[in-house]
Formats: structure tokens, C-alpha cells, sequence
């Protein structure tokens, strides 16, 4: 993670910025809700009415092989010949700042192509190059008065707005945007000044987007749970748990990044037949899923947000075989389509944890829940690497349950968070430091 934000204007120019941030609120709300609106009526058509309209009674195992080879074949042109290479790295994190306006066309084929066919990724990174390069086609009007921390200020402001629903709630895109911006060196009077505008656009798209469901019709997808029967208070157990559950997550998380980073090195060299390969990798796990499970390839294909609200609404439905092959074969697919294809790394992190901690939950004196909890939150915690995102995240779509689940979700995200940051991370970096010195000898 990445970003530049210098300190903006003060005074009437910054009051200024506010009110632009406002304005660009609602057109890039409209912009973010049409491309959600799209991506969840092309994954319905692909996954849902086609297999109906051709007389299958559920998606064949097979289903994901043509769809996904067409996914790969738009996503490799998309990064070989369009500005931009279809969007930024997945393996690489998630990215904030300006985003050049010529860099939508592959952006937008990437995305559209990709993720409603099945690749193994969410749409946040997207969504934040979409908010980002909308913001700064919309200032040019602007642009004789405006520094470059005026225009950035609004490009971060842009990608909030464009957050804000697909999380479940605007405070979660905001909070987002700041903490990035926050780890990334921005801080004092820098950082206050940038969360006015982010709360701004983000409010603002919250409204846009409830509006525009209701007016429309349309529905878009937002990582959600169901309301889950959660204990009164976590027991001992639970809180005892949670610690060595969080550090398996986040080394889980870890070794599917790596498969990312060792896939993206050797993707570098031709990415158009990376990227089909990628493609096919990916519905290569989801078929196989669905001929040892008897279950739906859909579980390992697409970025697993359609998944979570069933695992959490009944997670004794689920079989250890079911899900240690749905936490295999879609760990798999991840790592490959972070290191091939283009999209957002939240999402399949999240549902991977989601699945670790339903897995794990038979352990004496572990809830269903509090497990659930853990998992998502050392999960997202070990992925962004924002702990504060990742706990008010998972806080949120715990919804009635999340006063009594707070706790836990806290001590996972920090325990995830340090597992990854200050034990992984340095060994990650002694390691690479050792073989590059080992090569200049």
C-alpha cells in the first residue's frame, strides 16, 4: 500500500475542497452504483438464469471452464494492451491516489470481464481506481485552481465515495480510505484534514446508493451476514482460542500470498497467457470442488460474498470434508488470480476465514460464532493490513451480535495484524534480503 496525500489547503480554499468533495459525491456514488448494478446482473445471468434457461437443475460442474477461459482471454487483453494493464496488481494490496483517466477502459474490461465470470476476487479495487479517476475527470474545470493536493484530496474522496456500499456501510469505506492514507505516512493535521472529505463523500454515497435501489430495482452485492445467534458474552474458551486461531489464519493467509507473489513473478514475463492460465487454474479448483463435494463450483469460483451469509446462517450444515476442500481449492484460486488476474484481495480472505473459523468451532469450548468472528477479522486484519478497518468491518456485519463478539473480533485482528506485520513480515524480508545477497556474490 502505497500513497502520496500532501496536506491540503486551509481556510476558504479547504472549505472550497469540502464542498467540491460533496458535489462529487453524488456522480461518483451514481457511477459506483451503476458498475455494482452491472456486475451483480452479469454474475445472476452467468450463474443463476442461464443454467435454469438451458435446463440444468443446478450449475453443472463443468460451468466454470468456458466461462472462465473468456474471462481470462478479456482480462489478458485488457492488462496487455490497455493503459493501466486492466488495474493494479491484487497481490499487491490495495492502492490510493489519483488514478489517470485513461486507465478506465482496462480497468472497467478487466472487471466486468473477470469478476461475474468467476475469477476469485472482489470488486473494492476496482471500484477504488473507478472513484478515483471519476473524481479527477469531474475537477477539470477546476484544475486552474487547484494544486495537486487539492486534486488528490479528491481522489481519495472519490475512491470513499465509491466504497460505500460495497462494504455494508459507509463508516467502513471511510475508515478505510484513512487508515491507508494513515499507514502510509499521512498524519497530524494532514490526516484530520483528509477525513472531512471522506466522511463527506462517503455519507453521501451511502444515501445515493439506498436511493437508487429503492427508485431502480436493482440490487447490488455488499459483503453482508445474516442476523446469527451469537452468545450472550464470549466464555473462556473463546477468548483462549482466538489467539492460536488468529496466528493459523493469518500464516494461511500468508502462504496463499506467496502462491500469489511466486504466480505474479513468473506471470511478468507473457501476461496474456498468464492471465488465461490464471483463469482456467481457477475453474480447474472450483470443478474439482464440485465433483468432491457434490456442491456448487460457485462456492470456490467469484470472490466468496455470496457464500458468506449461508456459512454464517447455518455453519452446523457444514461437513469438515466440504470445508477443508472449499478452504484448499479456493485458497488455490485466490493465489492464482491475485497474481494473474485484477480485482480486490478482501473478499476471498474474508470468506477463507469465515470457513477456518466454522471449521475449527467443534474445539471444546469454542462457539460457532465467536470462531466465525475470529476468522474474518485475522483474516481481513492479515490481508489489508489495516487492524482497525478489518475490526470495524467485521464488527459491523456481525450486526445485533457484534456488542458481544467485539471482543473477540478485536483480539483477532490484532493478533492477526502482529502475526502478520512483526513475525512474518520480517522473516518474509530477512529471507529475500539473504537470497539478493547471495546473488550479488
Amino acid at each position: 500500500m502505497t500513497t502520496d496525500v500532501p496536506q491540503p489547503v486551509l481556510g476558504r480554499d479547504y472549505a472550497r475542497l469540502l464542498v467540491l468533495s460533496a458535489a462529487l459525491g453524488v456522480p461518483v456514488s451514481l457511477a459506483a452504483f451503476a458498475f455494482l448494478a452491472l456486475l451483480h446482473e452479469l454474475t445472476h445471468l452467468v450463474w443463476e438464469e442461464l443454467p435454469a434457461a438451458w435446463g440444468f437443475a443446478g450449475v453443472p460442474w463443468w460451468w466454470p471452464l468456458p466461462w472462465l477461459l473468456v474471462a481470462g482471454v478479456a482480462v489478458g487483453a485488457a492488462i496487455r494492451a490497455l493503459p493501466g494493464h486492466g488495474g493494479h496488481l491484487p497481490v499487491d494490496g490495495m492502492s490510493v491516489g489519483p488514478v489517470p483517466a485513461s486507465h478506465v477502459p482496462g480497468v472497467l474490461l478487466a472487471a466486468l470481464a473477470g469478476l461475474p465470470l468467476g475469477v476469485a476476487l472482489g470488486p473494492e479495487a476496482p471500484l477504488l481506481a473507478i472513484g478515483a479517476a471519476l473524481a479527477m475527470i469531474l475537477v477539470r474545470p477546476w484544475d486552474a485552481t487547484l494544486d495537486d493536493q487539492g486534486r488528490t484530496v479528491l481522489a481519495v474522496a472519490g475512491s470513499a465515495a465509491a466504497l460505500s456500499a460495497i462494504f455494508g456501510s459507509p463508516l467502513v469505506g471511510a475508515v478505510f480510505i484513512i487508515e491507508a492514507v494513515g499507514l502510509a505516512g499521512v498524519s497530524g493535521a494532514r490526516l484530520t484534514r483528509l477525513v472531512l472529505p471522506c466522511l463527506l463523500t462517503s455519507g453521501i454515497g451511502a444515501l445515493v446508493f439506498t436511493g437508487m435501489g429503492s427508485w431502480t430495482g436493482l440490487e447490488i452485492a455488499s459483503l453482508s451476514l445474516p442476523d446469527v445467534d451469537a452468545p450472550a458474552r464470549p466464555d473462556v474458551g473463546d477468548v483462549l482460542w482466538t489467539v492460536p486461531v488468529a496466528v493459523v489464519v493469518a500464516v494461511g493467509v500468508r502462504l496463499v500470498h506467496r502462491l500469489g507473489n511466486a504466480v505474479a513473478r513468473r506471470a511478468a514475463a507473457a501476461p496474456f497467457t498468464s492471465a488465461v492460465a490464471g483463469a482456467l487454474a481457477v475453474a480447474v479448483c472450483a470443478s474439482a470442488y464440485a465433483l468432491i463435494t457434490g456442491r456448487s463450483p460457485m462456492e470456490v469460483a467469484l470472490s466468496g460474498q455470496a457464500l458468506l451469509p449461508a456459512l454464517a446462517a447455518d455453519p452446523a450444515a457444514w461437513g469438515a470434508g466440504a470445508l477443508v476442500a472449499l478452504l484448499v481449492l479456493k485458497a488455490v484460486a485466490y493465489g492464482v488470480s491475485l497474481g494473474t488476474l485484477r480485482g480486490g484481495p478482501i473478499f476471498p480472505a474474508v470468506l477463507l476465514g469465515a470457513a477456518t473459523g466454522v471449521l475449527v468451532a467443534p474445539l471444546p469450548g469454542f462457539g460457532a460464532i465467536p470462531a466465525l468472528a475470529a476468522g474474518m477479522a485475522a483474516a481481513s486484519a492479515a490481508t489489508l493490513p489495516f487492524p482497525v478497518s478489518a475490526s470495524v468491518l467485521v464488527v459491523l456485519l456481525l450486526g445485533p451480535a457484534a456488542p458481544a463478539m467485539a471482543p473477540i473480533v478485536l483480539l483477532a485482528a490484532v493478533v492477526g495484524f502482529v502475526t502478520e506485520q512483526y513475525v512474518l513480515r520480517p522473516r518474509r524480508e530477512a529471507r529475500a534480503s539473504a537470497q539478493e545477497g547471495a546473488a550479488g556474490v
